[in-house]
C-alpha cells in the first residue's frame, strides 16, 4: 500500500508542477477554449491540461518500475506499456483537437485507432467469469474480444469527454472514479488472487494522482482546461483498468456472492462512471429523437440542467461529485463486504439526501412563501 500511495503522490506532484508550464505553452501555441454560446466560461482559457496529466502518469509508472514490489506488475504483463503507448497516441489526438478543433469523425477514427493499438499490445477482454448456470469462465475469441474491447474503450472515452463542461468537473469525477476503482482492484488483487502488485491497481492509483494534481489548477475559476487531450486519455485509462481487472481469471470465487467482485468488474464502468455514461446515453437519445446527430453540441447536459435549476457552478460540480462518489463507492462496497442490505440502506439514505440537495433551489421559494 505504501508504494501505491507513493506513486499516487508522484503522479500528483509531477502533474501539479508541470501544469503551469503546459499552460504557458498552450497560450503561445494558441490552444485556447474560445467562448461559445454553449459554454459556461466567460473568458478564453488555455487547454492541453491532459498533456501534464499524461506526463504525471508516465513519470509515476517509471518510478513504479523501480520499486521492489510494484515492478512485478510490469513483469506479469505488458499492460502498462500499452497504456503509455496508446495513452500517448490519444493524448496527441486530443492535443491536436485542443488546438485545431477536429471534426467528430476524425476524433472517432483516432479513438478507435488508439484503442486498437492498446488491444494489439495486450489489453483485451479475454474472459468473463459467470458463477451461475454451470457456465464458469466464458472465454472470448479474438473476433469477439477485439471489437468488444474497442467499443468499450470508445464509449468510456466519449463519456468522459462529454461530461467535461464545468470547471473541475471531469477532473474531480475522474479522481473519484479512479480512487473507487483503486479500492476495488486492490481488494480483488489481494484477496482474490493474492497479488499485491496488480496492474489495474497501479493504473488507477497513478490516474487518481494525476487528476488530484491537476484539480487545483482546474477548479472554478479554472486557469487551464484538461481539454480533449485529458478527457480522452482519462477515459482510455479507466477503460483499460476495468478491462484488465475483468480479464483476470480465478477459481477462488465459488458462489454467486463470493464471485461478486468479478461481476462488479464487468459492471464497474456503470457504477464508477454512472454519471458520465448516463449523461452520454440520455444526451445521445435526446439528440437522435430530435433528428440531430449524436455529437451535435447543446446546453442540455446534466451539469447544464443543474445550472438552470439555480445552482452555482461550484455547487453543481460538488453535487455531481457527491453522486459519483455515492454510486462508485457504493458499488465497490457491495463487492468487498458481505453486508449487502446494510450497504443498500446507507446508499439509499445518502441518495435521498442527494436528491434534496439537487432540488434545493426549487424548495427555497416554497419555504419563503410559507
Amino acid at each position: 500500500m505504501r508504494e501505491y500511495l507513493l506513486v499516487m503522490a508522484i503522479a500528483a506532484g509531477v502533474t501539479f508542477l508541470i501544469t503551469p508550464v503546459v499552460r504557458i505553452g498552450a497560450i503561445r501555441w494558441g490552444a485556447m477554449a474560445r467562448v461559445r454560446d454553449r459554454d459556461v466560461h466567460a473568458i478564453p482559457t488555455p487547454r492541453l491540461g491532459g498533456v501534464a496529466m499524461y506526463l504525471g502518469v508516465a513519470a509515476a509508472l517509471l518510478i513504479a518500475h523501480l520499486m521492489p514490489t510494484l515492478r512485478h506488475s510490469f513483469e506479469q504483463s505488458s499492460y502498462s506499456t500499452a497504456i503509455v503507448v496508446a495513452g500517448g497516441l490519444i493524448c496527441l489526438l486530443g492535443a491536436l483537437d485542443d488546438r485545431f478543433e477536429l471534426d467528430a469523425l476524425t476524433k472517432l477514427t483516432g479513438q478507435i485507432a488508439a484503442s486498437g493499438v492498446m488491444v494489439i499490445l495486450g489489453v483485451q477482454l479475454l474472459l468473463i467469469y459467470v458463477p451461475f448456470g454451470g457456465v464458469g469462465t466464458f472465454i472470448l475469441g479474438r473476433d469477439q474480444a477485439v471489437p468488444l474491447t474497442i467499443a468499450f474503450c470508445v464509449l468510456t472515452v466519449n463519456a468522459l469527454n462529454w461530461i467535461d463542461g464545468l470547471d473541475g468537473l471531469a477532473a474531480g469525477v475522474s479522481a473519484i472514479s479512479a480512487l473507487a476503482f483503486f479500492a476495488y482492484s486492490y481488494h480483488l488483487g489481494y484477496v482474490g488472487y493474492g497479488q499485491v502488485a496488480f496492474t489495474p491497481t497501479l493504473m488507477s492509483a497513478v490516474l487518481a494522482g494525476a487528476c488530484l494534481g491537476f484539480l487545483p489548477h482546474n477548479f472554478q475559476p479554472a486557469r487551464i482546461f484538461m481539454g480533449d487531450s485529458g478527457s480522452m486519455f482519462i477515459g482510455l485509462m479507466l477503460a483499460a483498468s476495468a478491462t484488465t481487472a475483468t480479464s483476470a481469471d480465478s477459481q477462488s470465487f465459488q458462489t454467486l456472492l463470493g464471485a461478486l467482485p468479478l461481476l462488479i468488474g464487468l459492471l464497474i464502468p456503470l457504477g464508477v462512471l454512472a454519471i458520465p455514461l448516463g449523461d452520454l446515453v440520455v444526451t445521445t437519445a435526446r439528440r437522435v429523437r430530435a433528428g440531430k446527430a449524436p455529437w451535435s453540441p447543446d446546453k442540455l447536459h446534466l451539469h447544464h440542467r443543474l445550472l438552470e435549476i439555480g445552482h452555482s457552478q461550484r455547487r453543481a460540480v460538488l453535487i455531481i461529485y457527491f453522486w459519483t462518489a455515492l454510486l462508485a463507492f457504493g458499488g465497490v462496497a457491495m463487492s468487498v463486504t458481505h453486508g449487502l442490505w446494510l450497504v443498500l440502506g446507507v446508499v439509499g439514505g445518502l441518495a435521498a439526501v442527494a436528491l434534496v440537495l439537487v432540488n434545493l433551489p426549487k424548495l427555497r421559494p416554497v419555504r419563503r412563501s410559507q
